[in-house]
Formats: structure tokens, sequence, C-alpha cells
């Protein structure tokens, strides 16, 4: 008999695919207490994938509530339809803002979950938030559907809103004629976003989200280094 290993949760507080059922990052957390959860144990991603998709529910709650009809607290951007998407968590850290800085980077598949990680001596926290998309992205040597999780405002709005590309077409000027900062991996991530369809999903950080967590293991890691090398974009703009 398989070992279940993915937990999928189509309804819950934090809707998603997990691969641990108990603690602080686990499905359990998701769905306990929650009126009408809908979850399921699975022994590959695809399986946990297709049972959220066949979920409408998942459409219509919010953090395991139902979404008001009122329309006055809108949702700030629909779930997320996994299927036949690669989905790719993210996230930086700096020790100080500027300081040592790293990113890290999950991608979950069945054959087991991929991870990259790296450090800079000097650097910010937008900036790896960034080069942690870029880095994952880059990873995909054919055009692909991706649902690409990160805790970074900057980064989810910058796209998701279309800041960055406002940006990009000024000049790189915000609409209050200041410099944008970190132009160097906007354009790199601009220029991955043309190739693959990627669907930005904000989740908040520290709150159980288990591809998040490592994300943060790994960025945090790599920060610590030592001898880690220069950042030569850091202060270029």
């Amino acid at each position: 008999m398989a070992v279940k290993k993915y937990y999928a949760v189509a309804v819950g507080r934090q809707p998603g695919i997990y691969t641990q059922w108990f603690g602080k990052t686990g499905a359990l957390a998701q769905v306990e207490g929650v009126k009408g959860a809908r979850y399921k144990g699975f022994a590959t991603i695809e399986e946990a994938r297709e049972f959220i998709r066949q979920h409408p529910e998942t459409k219509s709650r919010v953090g395991g509530k139902q979404a008001p009809r009122n329309g006055a607290n809108k949702v700030a951007q629909p779930p997320v339809d996994l299927e036949k998407r690669t989905i790719i968590y993210t996230d930086g850290s700096s020790l100080g803002n500027p300081g040592p800085g790293g990113y890290g980077v999950v991608i979950p598949s069945d054959g087991g979950d991929r991870e990259l990680s790296g450090g800079f001596s000097l650097t910010t926290n937008n900036r790896m938030e960034l080069l942690a998309c870029i880095k994952g992205l880059e990873t995909l040597s054919a055009p692909s559907s991706v649902a690409l999780f990160s805790d970074s405002r900057y980064v989810v709005d910058g796209i998701t809103k279309g800041w960055a590309r406002k940006w990009q077409r000024n000049g790189w000027r915000k609409s209050n004629g200041d410099a944008a900062l970190n132009i160097d991996l906007w354009e790199r991530l601009l220029v991955l976003c043309k190739r693959h369809d990627v669907r930005f999903v904000w989740v908040r950080g520290h709150a159980g989200n288990p591809g998040n967590e490592r994300c943060d293991q790994l960025a945090t890691q790599a920060a610590a280094q030592k001898d880690l090398p220069v950042d030569s974009g850091y202060g270029a703009g």
C-alpha cells in the first residue's frame, strides 16, 4: 500500500498541497475546526491537484469561511487552479536590511522536491525575494504554466498590479518620479514572465504553509554562510 505523502486541502484556512499532516506546517492545522473543510491524502502530487480541481467550493471560500456576498470585503485574488501548473515556492531574506542575504526555492514533484538556495554578503530582502522567483523560473527548460507562491507583497503586487511593467515603460521611473529599485532583477523577472504563464500567489509568511516555511529555512541558512559572494546588482539601481 502506497504511503500517503501529499495532503490536498481544497477548503481550509490556507488551501494548497501539503507534505505532512501534523504540526504547525501540516494539513491538519489548515482544516481543524473549519466548517465544511475539504481535504484528502494522496500518494502522488497529481492526484492531490486533481482533488483540488474537482472541488468548486475552493472558489467560494476564503480562509475556510464563506466569501462575503455583498462585496464589502472583496477577495484580493481568486484561488489558483493547480491542475497542470508547475508549483514553485519562493522566499528571500536578509540578516539586516541591507545585510547578508539569501534566497530559497522549493519545487515539489513526485520524484522528490527540488530545492535551490544561495546567498550574498550584502543585499536586501526585496532583492532576495525577486531572485528566488527568478531562480525558480529559470529551472524550467520549456515554456510552462506556473503557480508561484511568495510572501512578498513587493514582488506579487509588482507583477499582478502591473507596477513593474509601468516602471519599465516609464524608463524605470515610478509615478512620483522617483527611480525604481532593483531594475536588474525586475528586468530578468519580466522576461521570464513573458516566456512562462506565471500566476503569482501571495501567501502570509510564517503562517504554516510548508513550502513557504521550507523556503524561509533555505534562505536564512544561505544568508548565514561564510565567504558569501558579492551581489553585483545591489546599489546599481
